[in-house]
């Protein structure tokens, strides 16, 4: 325990140095409060974009925040002195994983504010949900990946589609058909559904979607450690 919360505070240092991470994790509940504030338009959907940016959220901030830390840190051999530290990779990689975690729960706090407080926990355990699925996958690029451009140049298409088809979906039936594979796509329709209308937004496909994307994941993430480690 002690050796990850000291990966956790190092994170936390190494964040306010790296301003592209730390946007990340800002950008869109800042974005959330503004836009829920200052636009208003004529049949407008309730909470429109908190609905919006909080699955774009789940689909770009863990995952490039997971992928950016590790790949890093691998590249500038930071992880050999945690290990000579004492540090083993599995409590390297919870520390990586809980730092992330938190940090965009708090942002998901934030972006909750304008959500009926009935609604609330609903809409944080929807979201800790996402959270925990991009860590993995953005955890599965970072130790796949060389180094920091390497994982920049794999994070971004799998962080397009998982942060915009289901945007897109919205206004195109052809890609909301593709985009039902995904599970940021099911996590959209379950806000909808279950925390904004109070129906049922997934039902056994939905949910078996989300687990299969969870298992897959996970799998990959075995893969990549098994074959790559923290070098």
């Amino acid at each position: 325990m002690r050796n990850i919360l000291m990966v956790i505070e190092k994170q936390i240092k190494d964040t306010f140095k790296n301003k592209t991470i730390l946007i990340q994790f800002i950008l869109f509940p800042a974005m959330t409060l503004i836009m829920e504030n200052a636009i208003t338009m004529k049949d407008m959907p309730e909470l429109f974009f908190t609905r919006l940016f909080s699955v774009m959220y789940i689909g770009m901030a863990p995952l490039t925040s997971t992928a950016a830390i590790i790949s890093e840190e691998k590249e500038r051999n930071t992880l050999r002195v945690l290990m000579m530290a004492n540090v083993k990779p599995v409590q390297y990689l919870i520390g990586v994983g809980v730092y992330v975690w938190s940090i965009c729960m708090i942002g998901a706090c934030v972006m909750a504010t304008g959500l009926p407080g009935e609604k609330v926990p609903a809409y944080l355990a929807v979201m800790a949900v996402g959270f925990v699925i991009s860590i993995i996958a953005g955890a599965c690029i970072g130790i796949w990946s060389k180094n920091q451009m390497a994982a920049t140049s794999l994070v971004m298409p799998v962080m397009m589609i998982l942060s915009f088809l289901p945007m897109i979906a919205i206004f195109n039936g052809s890609v909301e058909k593709i985009s039902k594979i995904f599970y940021t796509k099911q996590i959209m329709d379950l806000m909808d559904g279950i925390i904004l209308k109070e129906t049922a937004g997934i039902g056994r496909f939905g949910l078996s979607v989300i687990v299969i994307n969870s298992a897959l994941l996970i799998v990959f993430f075995l893969l990549a450690y098994r074959k790559k480690g923290l070098e």
